[in-house]
């Protein structure tokens, strides 16, 4: 009999919801300090753990840009997006869509291409040496104004070839998706494809805004869609694939217990929704920690791990040929296990 998680964590593997900042392992955060000589208010890598304990979206962001001071150089950049990708070929991720947010460096002085530099670097080597396949999304700053999004759009201009698409992060609640309606109408013009955070601490109306005023092309998170039966069976009728992210969620406390996560519910009610990491050095884990996760609250069985890892692949950017050959492997795998 084939165990769900043991097959999850063999089969192929997409990840559409990680902001690379927040795969910003301590270790790392010490060692790039220490070179970039900048000190940081935590005398070890146990005490910087031990504040990895948030009760809400705002408290975790705080930190979160706490520890985006110490990155400066290209060689920073590249090391924390390197430091990932190996992390993740642990857990069979083929193919990674990962956002970067920009303005939380250049407004500390670090150049644009610095940033984006560095991270498209790994990301080529990743490639290369780790057969893993890449899209960068550029993610705007939802509590900054829309003009510092024009703004930050103005300096990624000379690099939108490696640029696929545009994302909106950050503090949810009071920052309605409509505020960025003229910054998305510019970025689809410019042909990026465009996401959005919504219905995690906001309400369902975020969701409809997203895809109503936004036009997104993905959704990211899109828990409390669930709150709005309507808003549920358009999801469903236009395969709108949502990015949920478990852990991430039971650490910001948008869901109290693993148990009563949505992700079956939302998998029953024909939603396109994919599993992802979010934060994972912040939120305990990384995709298969998640499936993990939801295993162990939800008893998972194989046709939800099969789904999941398909969809993934369904939901990403990616030209359809390769989708097709990711579901053909997934299926051939599941075949061979089950033999």
């Amino acid at each position: 009999m084939i165990d769900a998680y043991e097959l999850f964590a063999k089969l192929p593997k997409a990840e559409l919801h990680l902001h690379i900042e927040g795969s910003f392992e301590p270790e790392l955060m010490f060692e790039i300090a220490r070179r970039n000589e900048i000190d940081i208010p935590f005398a070890t890598v146990e005490e910087l753990r031990k504040a990895y304990d948030f009760s809400n979206l705002q408290d975790f962001l705080d930190i979160y840009y706490q520890g985006m001071n110490v990155l400066q150089t290209e060689q920073d950049y590249y090391d924390l997006t390197w430091a990932y990708l190996e992390r993740v070929n642990e857990d069979n991720v083929r193919h990674v869509e990962i956002f970067f947010d920009p303005q939380g460096h250049t407004e500390r002085g670090v150049p644009f291409e610095t940033v984006i530099t560095g991270i498209r670097a790994a990301l080529e080597d990743g490639k290369s040496q780790l057969g893993i396949s890449y899209k960068l999304i550029m993610s705007f700053l939802r509590h900054l104004s829309e003009e510092d999004a024009f703004d930050c759009l103005e300096q990624a201009k000379p690099f939108l070839k490696w640029i696929d698409g545009i994302g909106l992060d950050s503090s949810e609640k009071g920052n309605p998706p409509e505020k960025f309606a003229r910054v998305y109408e510019d970025c689809r013009g410019l042909g990026l494809k465009l996401v959005a955070h919504a219905g995690e601490e906001g309400p369902a109306d975020y969701v409809w805004s997203a895809l109503n005023i936004l036009k997104v092309d993905r959704l990211d998170h899109g828990n409390r869609s669930l709150d709005d039966p309507e808003l549920v069976v358009h999801l469903a009728d236009r395969q709108m694939a949502l990015t949920v992210c478990p852990l991430s969620n039971l650490k910001l406390c948008v869901v109290q217990d693993m148990k009563n996560h949505p992700m079956r519910v939302m998998l029953e009610k024909g939603l396109l929704v994919t599993l992802n990491s979010d934060d994972p050095s912040y939120f305990g884990g990384y995709v298969n920690d998640n499936f993990k996760a939801l295993h162990d609250a939800l008893d998972m069985c194989v046709e939800e791990a099969v789904a999941l890892a398909k969809n993934s692949f369904t939901g990403s950017f990616l030209e359809a040929s390769d989708i097709r050959g990711w579901h053909d492997l997934i299926d051939a795998q599941v075949a061979e296990m089950a033999g």
